[in-house]
């Protein structure tokens, strides 16, 4: 088994353990993540455009609550303690929902509905941020560009899972059991964070120094990025991914809500999406991701998805569709998936530990979904002045290849503080302090 998997990646004999963990580990997180994503979408198609708008500023009014609870949880605990804490919570909140679900009436239904969207909305960024920041404190640097892309692989096997069993089963046992389904998985997930090793040292040795909570106040993130041209590069990026992937996201709304009449037929469309974007994300992953990132760099696989984002769009433009627009957010999705996150991820490794859990829960998190509330009402304010789907994705391109050009400042940037850090330099002093040992 060892020998097999040393001919798939790059893995060092003492690094094993902590691989199959994290491997295991994302499997299950987002496994249980992409059982309840189809059933929000669905959600979200079942509204009208006026309303989706009002659906994304709870969710960011929520964010701005949580993102403040969090901060100040994870400057007083270790993440032995935090990590199991919130999936606990995550839990209880599922358990909640099933009870709601089962004895609200036909008009509670509606409002739980909206409230289901926004909770899933706002769980699945702490979920993908607690595991990344778990997965930068742990290994180093030169670690994550060997070992990220299959680690990656094991979060696209959950989320091909996910979708199966909201496809195959959603008509059967419904929505409301199938958040029983998720909430035992993210329950076996809290039992898999005792047995990870502490992290790694430079050298690759394994180390306790990582165990000790994490300190700071709960506007460090907040005041790090303002202070950072390094890290307010990174929220900007954020803000502009998840602005145009909001318009693309209504595009599917209005397009979905249009031909798919029946709720459960959506969420099957839907969750049939979801499957088709992991089935590929896990090929790229395995034959590709750690290949283009040694071949190539950060900047490549970095720019990979904006540049394809900037081409789906355009032809969005040109010849509008349900067909087309399924396979423009599967190519967009799987590249997301697939070569932009584990480039991002590698984009918070040279940063001090404080900066890798708070001012990533701020960007993935917060400017997440601030980011969604400018593609919301932006969408909103442009259908408002009579622009239709087509000139919409038009006006995406220029946006997109902006983004393209921020993708390869942040490569060139982060190639520079990585240097730094092994010459005990640094050319952003607040954020890229090399740790004590």
């Amino acid at each position: 088994m060892t020998k097999l998997l040393t001919k798939i990646v790059d893995v060092k004999p003492d690094e094993i353990r902590a691989l199959w963990l994290a491997f295991v580990f994302n499997f299950l997180v987002l496994g249980g993540y992409y059982i309840m994503r189809p059933i929000r979408d669905s959600i979200a198609g079942a509204n009208k455009l006026e309303t989706l708008p009002w659906m994304f500023t709870a969710t960011l009014v929520a964010m701005l609550i949580a993102n403040a609870v969090f901060a100040a949880i994870v400057a007083r605990m270790s993440r032995r303690r935090f990590i199991p804490l919130a999936y606990g919570f995550f839990i209880f909140n599922l358990a909640l929902f099933f009870i709601l679900m089962r004895t609200g009436s036909q008009e509670q239904q509606v409002w739980i509905g909206r409230a289901l969207f926004v909770w899933v909305s706002v769980f699945n960024l702490f979920n993908t941020a607690i595991f990344w920041a778990f997965m930068t404190d742990l290994f180093t640097v030169e670690q994550g560009k060997r070992l990220y892309g299959f680690i990656a692989v094991g979060g696209s096997l959950g989320g091909i899972l996910g979708p199966y069993i909201t496809k195959h089963y959603v008509q059967q046992i419904g929505p409301a059991n199938l958040l029983v389904i998720s909430a035992v998985i993210f329950l076996l997930a809290i039992l898999l964070v005792r047995f990870f090793p502490s992290g790694f040292t430079e050298a690759g040795r394994a180390t306790a120094v990582n165990e000790k909570p994490i300190g700071g106040s709960i506007w460090s993130g907040l005041t790090h990025i303002a202070r950072s041209p390094y890290l307010f590069g990174l929220a900007a990026s954020m803000l502009i991914y998840t602005t145009t992937s909001t318009w693309a996201y209504f595009q599917q709304s209005d397009l979905t809500r249009a031909a798919l009449q029946d709720s459960n037929a959506r969420t099957a469309f839907l969750a049939s999406l979801d499957m088709w974007v992991n089935s590929i994300t896990v090929v790229i992953q395995i034959f590709l991701t750690g290949r283009l990132l040694k071949w190539f760099g950060v900047g490549f696989t970095l720019v990979a998805m904006p540049f394809l984002s900037m081409v789906g769009f355009g032809a969005m433009g040109i010849a509008p569709s349900l067909g087309l627009l399924a396979a423009f957010q599967v190519v967009r999705r799987a590249a997301a998936y697939a070569l932009m996150r584990p480039s991002r991820e590698i984009l918070f490794t040279v940063l001090r530990r404080e900066d890798k859990y708070k001012v990533k829960s701020v960007t993935d998190t917060l400017g997440y979904r601030v980011g969604d509330q400018l593609g919301a009402w932006s969408y909103g304010g442009l259908h408002a002045v009579g622009l239709g789907l087509a000139s919409i994705s038009f006006v995406a391109v220029p946006v997109v290849a902006g983004w393209c050009v921020l993708s390869l400042w942040l490569a060139r940037a982060q190639r520079a503080l990585a240097d730094a850090q092994r010459r005990k330099v640094a050319p952003f002093p607040e954020t890229s302090q090399p740790e004590p040992a």
